[in-house]
């Protein structure tokens, strides 16, 4: 399961409220930028999401844009990693991603969101981490939402909404994503 003790409040008209926003337009300033690129400009693509991240990412990890994040100094990614088009990470909380990982198209990996009471809505943003371990996929237009670990070897089938931890090396699918079979090679 993902750490707890990682799990951020963020209260309204505070100073850590500034710097977030602060933090999502530079976000979309740079993925403005890198949502111009094509397939044919992995190089750069690559020089500006390690940019957006604060660490350099490496030569074998793929993006295809346009790519949307509220963040990105909060993203880690793993080598051989691939990401393919319009996919949507809001890394608030912590998004790890291991090596050998495949992302399908229209994926939203989403580690925030806000207080269940009307009342309470606006006053604060809660981010918890998702972990993607290695040699996982997640297949087109699911969704992971914050608290999450995917477990090594998985496979997220497409159109899933995954609101629990996947154990390792099992197919889950549904929304919620449920267990539909273990995987072995």
């Amino acid at each position: 399961m993902a750490n707890d003790d990682r799990t951020r409040i963020i209260l309204r008209s505070t100073p850590e409220s500034a710097a977030m926003l602060a933090s999502v337009k530079r976000a979309m300033a740079i993925t403005a930028t890198l949502n111009r690129l094509t397939f044919n400009d992995a190089d750069e693509v690559r020089a500006l999401l390690s940019n957006l991240i604060g660490k350099k990412v490496d030569d074998s990890f793929v993006l295809i844009p346009p790519f949307y994040t509220a963040g990105g100094f909060d993203i880690r990614v793993g080598r051989n990693v691939f990401v393919n088009q319009n996919c949507t990470f809001y890394d608030l909380g912590g998004l790890e991603i291991a090596d050998d990982v495949m992302i399908g198209p229209n994926v939203s990996i989403i580690t925030t969101g806000h207080p269940i009471e009307p009342s309470q809505r606006r006053a604060f943003v809660i981010g918890k981490p998702i972990v993607i371990e290695r040699n996982v996929w997640i297949a087109a237009d699911a969704t992971i939402i914050g608290g999450v670990t995917v477990g090594e070897n998985s496979v997220v089938a497409a159109g899933s909404v995954v609101t629990r931890d996947v154990q390792p090396n099992a197919l889950v699918g549904g929304n919620p994503a449920r267990v539909i079979r273990s995987i072995a090679d």
